[in-house]
């Protein structure tokens, strides 16, 4: 019993480390020059550190239609910067598109960015809480 209860108090005591390394992005993106074809940047952090030698894929999903427009995972590749990684998109139509970013290698995770695309570019916007 004692042993359990030791084990339960240092899980606590590490869930609020494990929190604070969740892994952060942000994403700005410009058109191609091709309709709905966009080039774009994706910076990632995790710890207020640059991601680095990590494999990206990056897949989209419109989330006013599931199902209807998707883009199947396209793999990013480095970009210039620590933490920069960069990919193509090439989606549906404009508006506003979730993009789940999937991390392997030397770091697992994966997270969702809520974004928008219009004939300038697209960018990740901040839902309200």
């Amino acid at each position: 019993m004692k042993a359990t209860s030791n084990l339960l108090l240092s899980l606590a005591l590490l869930a609020p480390m494990a929190s604070a390394a969740q892994t952060r992005g942000d994403l700005q993106c410009k058109p191609s020059g091709k309709d709905l074809i966009y080039d774009c940047v994706v910076r990632l952090a995790r710890a207020d550190r640059p991601v680095t030698g990590a494999q990206l894929s990056v897949s989209a999903e419109m989330p006013s239609m599931p199902g209807e427009h998707r883009l199947k995972p396209v793999k990013a590749r480095p970009g210039k910067g620590p933490g920069e990684y960069v990919v193509r998109l090439d989606l549906d139509m404009p508006g506003e598109w979730d993009l789940k970013l999937r991390l392997t290698g030397a770091v697992r995770d994966q997270l969702v960015l809520h974004c928008e695309f219009d004939e300038r570019g697209g960018r990740a916007l901040r839902r309200p809480k």
